[in-house]
């Protein structure tokens, strides 16, 4: 019996897209679902969920709920990973706080800048323990991950793991649709090309019939721009350096020097910019919870519709050989000309029988490239932190994040950083 293993599986609505999916897909009958996850109340919510659907979908494949991660990985085929270390309170919480005390604000925080970086700190050693226990009992398993920051924890997986991974984000998927929508284009028969680095890809080209769309798509967002709307920086990133970026405004927001800065105040409601948006998203959702787990959890009639999640496309299309393509993390093996190779970008990638092939991309356009390595020098610095432990590497990959070093003095860098590995306490246990 092949057998997917899914990390972090108390994370019950995302467990329901991805092992939902699997379980109406028909080259993933007769598997075993193993499902592991350090709270075990959340486990088995999602335990009982997934037999709810198996159930109404008349799925053929096993779950089983296991509370020792090496049982659950062993001899798997693939590896889902969707875990969050240190959670809301007390983590994600210090993320935000403490760096709003120096005047540094953000938005999201899971992907560079200060609260990246240290999301990044407390996750890296957990994964790492995942790759020991990989290595050990399921050495072939192809590991998806999911967790953010994507290309940090992709790289780390691949670099210093030693396990096959690839790295999934929402963002390929829904560009060229949310753009579409919201300009009243019509999407049918458009060709786009994506590729970057995760969180910042780039729509590179779309056409439809041969015509390039971007002419129109620049006139229309110019025009959007009159107005607040939720997407004005990335807009704006467009109408200035030319490309489209995959992920949403709230998250570029932090992403460069531009927006969010105490000496132009105005921009943040210029361009419509949700400060501290992740917290409250945190504590919308724990609040809507008991609802959530009554419908999900509790409801023996509950049915599935396939998502638009890559996981069960991916390993649909290596169990029946019939390519799919998707916009997946990789490492940078000479993918992108104009990235530094030890990055982890992300590209088209073909998958069938053989795996998992990223494509050839060349040179970005060279300011697009720009932006893209003023991210990359943060993420590769916050790696060298936490394989050295040595803190002054924390220090370096804060003194290069963009929007940080914008608003901030070397030495406010320094005192944030240790006040931030000083709350951390027992997550950070390598720096103290």
């Amino acid at each position: 019996m092949s057998k997917i293993t899914f990390l972090g599986a108390g994370s019950t609505v995302f467990a329901k897209n991805v092992l939902g999916d699997c379980l109406l897909t028909p080259a993933l009958q007769g598997f075993e679902i193993a499902l592991f996850d350090i709270d075990h109340e959340r486990l088995q919510d999602s335990a009982n969920m997934l037999n709810n659907i198996k159930k109404t979908s008349g799925s053929t494949s096993i779950i089983k709920s296991y509370t020792d991660r090496k049982e659950a990985l062993n001899g798997a085929k693939y590896v889902v990973n969707a875990i969050q270390v240190g959670g809301y309170d007390p983590c994600t919480i210090t993320d935000f706080e403490i760096p709003k005390k120096y005047g540094l604000r953000q938005t999201i925080a899971d992907t560079v800048g200060i609260g990246g970086i240290f999301r990044n700190l407390r996750t890296i050693p957990v994964m790492l323990d995942f790759a020991a226990d990989i290595r050990e009992v399921c050495p072939d398993a192809l590991f998806l991950n999911y967790t953010n920051p994507m290309a940090v924890l992709t790289n780390v997986m691949n670099t210093y793991g030693g396990v096959r991974t690839v790295g999934l984000c929402h963002s390929v998927q829904t560009c060229v649709p949310e753009l579409f929508k919201h300009l009243e284009i019509d999407q049918t028969g458009v060709k786009a090309k994506i590729a970057g680095i995760n969180h910042m890809a780039w729509l590179l080209e779309v056409s439809k019939d041969g015509v390039d769309l971007y002419p129109e798509i620049k006139k229309r967002a110019a025009e959007k721009q009159k107005e607040k709307h939720k997407d004005m920086v990335r807009y704006e990133m467009m109408l200035k350096f030319g490309h489209y970026i995959t992920e949403s405004s709230e998250h570029n927001a932090e992403y460069h020097p531009y927006f969010i800065k105490r000496s132009y105040p105005e921009l943040v409601d210029r361009f419509n910019i949700p400060l501290d948006e992740y917290p409250r998203r945190c504590i919308d959702q724990i609040s809507r919870w008991k609802q959530m787990r009554e419908d999900l959890v509790n409801d023996a009639n509950l049915t599935h519709v396939r998502s638009h999640e890559y996981a069960s496309y991916i390993f649909e299309a290596i169990e029946t050989d019939v390519p799919f393509k998707i916009g997946g993390n990789v490492m940078n093996t000479g993918l992108i000309t104009n990235l530094p190779r030890e990055a982890c970008v992300e590209v088209p990638c073909l998958v069938d029988r053989n795996g998992v092939t990223p494509t050839y991309v060349g040179d970005l356009p060279p300011q697009l490239a720009a932006l893209n390595r003023t991210n990359i020098n943060t993420q590769l610095l916050t790696i060298e932190a936490a394989i050295t432990h040595k803190r002054e590497h924390i220090y370096h990959a804060a003194m290069l994040d963009p929007h940080t070093a914008a608003e901030l003095s070397m030495d406010d860098i320094v005192a944030m950083c240790d006040e931030m590995i000083e709350a951390h306490g027992k997550w950070l246990p390598e720096y103290m």
